[in-house]
């Protein structure tokens, strides 16, 4: 006799936040286009959220010019779960658009930003295990580094006591109810975050971390395209 099969429960939704210049590592072609470690720095990440078998869908927020024409190697994946969305003049309104376009299933909302290409698996079993538990938690690492804080002409006004800081990264997940309400407030109180933790904090939510990893650096300048290949190159 032989056992029935469960399908894996697909509750999972993840905002991809692809919507931002990326100026700072200069050239004509957009930072989350350009390729790293063998792929183009934004399939990295919407590969890795779809070789889970608990995510439902994908939502790709891309600026206005490309979400109509999306690149063609995006479509590599399992297009049954991608979706492209348009994205906003900010951060935050790139975010709600893509919760927007997530399907009712959803019930565990992740928000990662596109120029972490190398998030682990790790990483994202940790932060669904905790939105699963009813607790919105963002990945994060401690501060290590002495802080120093400097006026406009970068001399040293006071060193920050490192105690209790911690360096925020993606993804961060919520229960869907939660991260759509915090964002429909802060829209309707014209209220812009560089995170979406930040849109919970204002509303006296709590937001808890778990642990992250270095090795999900955010891309931010040219430089940091050759230490994702090295950190790369260093696993085979």
């Amino acid at each position: 006799m032989t056992g029935s099969f469960a399908p894996p429960r697909r509750d999972v939704g993840v905002v991809i936040v692809a919507g931002g210049s990326g100026t700072r590592v200069g050239g004509g072609e957009l930072k989350q286009f350009r390729w790293v470690a063998g792929k183009p720095m934004l399939l990295h990440s919407v590969q890795t959220f779809m070789a889970r078998p608990d995510v439902g869908t994908v939502v790709v927020v891309l600026p206005s010019q490309y979400a109509g024409d999306p690149p063609p190697w995006l479509f590599q994946c399992d297009v049954d779960r991608l979706l492209v969305s348009l994205g906003g003049r900010t951060r935050s309104e790139s975010v709600a658009n893509g919760l927007d376009d997530l399907p009712d299933e959803a019930e565990v909302v992740l928000v990662h930003d596109a120029a972490r290409p190398l998030v682990g698996a790790a990483t994202i079993d940790r932060v669904v295990s905790a939105v699963r538990a009813g607790r919105s938690v963002i990945a994060a690492l401690p501060v290590v580094d002495t802080l120093k804080q400097v006026d406009d002409d970068g001399r040293i006004v006071a060193t920050v006591p490192r105690d209790n800081l911690w360096r925020a990264q993606t993804p961060q997940g919520f229960p869907r109810r939660v991260i759509v309400d915090a964002h429909r407030r802060a829209r309707a109180d014209r209220i812009e975050a560089t995170d979406d933790a930040a849109l919970l904090e204002r509303l006296g939510i709590a937001v808890e971390v778990v642990r992250g990893s270095e090795r999900a650096l955010k891309v931010t300048d040219v430089g940091d395209f050759a230490r994702v290949d090295a950190l790369l190159a260093s696993d085979e």
